[in-house]
């Protein structure tokens, strides 16, 4: 089954595209090789039943479950896992299928993050 991913607001992608730009730019100064793929893990806001939905979905763009988390607030987290490389190409399309998702699924994108890969063998 093949979804039909909707347009994404450009002003709400260069938003996230200016924060993700910052993560990148610590990556970088901690040694990272960007073209190194590695787990990458995704969050969204939402509820159990949305992220069912989200599940359905990103499995198809190869992101599997990690853990559902409340936080203190009582508000419900869904935390998503694939592996890629984390080069500017990479991240704008990560960041554009999740905003896609969240617009699909009624949930509300809450970023990524991963660790550094400098490519030494500890």
């Amino acid at each position: 089954m093949s979804i039909k991913l909707p347009p994404v607001d450009e002003a709400r992608l260069a938003a996230e595209w200016e924060a993700d730009r910052e993560v990148l730019a610590n990556l970088a100064a901690n040694g990272d090789k960007a073209m190194i793929p590695r787990a990458v893990d995704v969050s969204f806001k939402g509820n159990d039943k949305d992220f069912d939905r989200v599940l359905e979905i990103a499995s198809q763009f190869g992101m599997v479950e990690l853990d559902r988390e409340e936080d203190e607030d009582g508000d419900l987290f869904l935390f998503l896992e694939c592996e890629q490389a984390v080069d500017e190409a990479s991240i704008r399309a990560l960041t554009k299928k999740c905003l896609q998702i969240e617009i699909l699924c009624g949930v509300e994108y809450d970023g990524w993050g991963c660790e550094a890969r400098t490519g030494a063998v500890h």
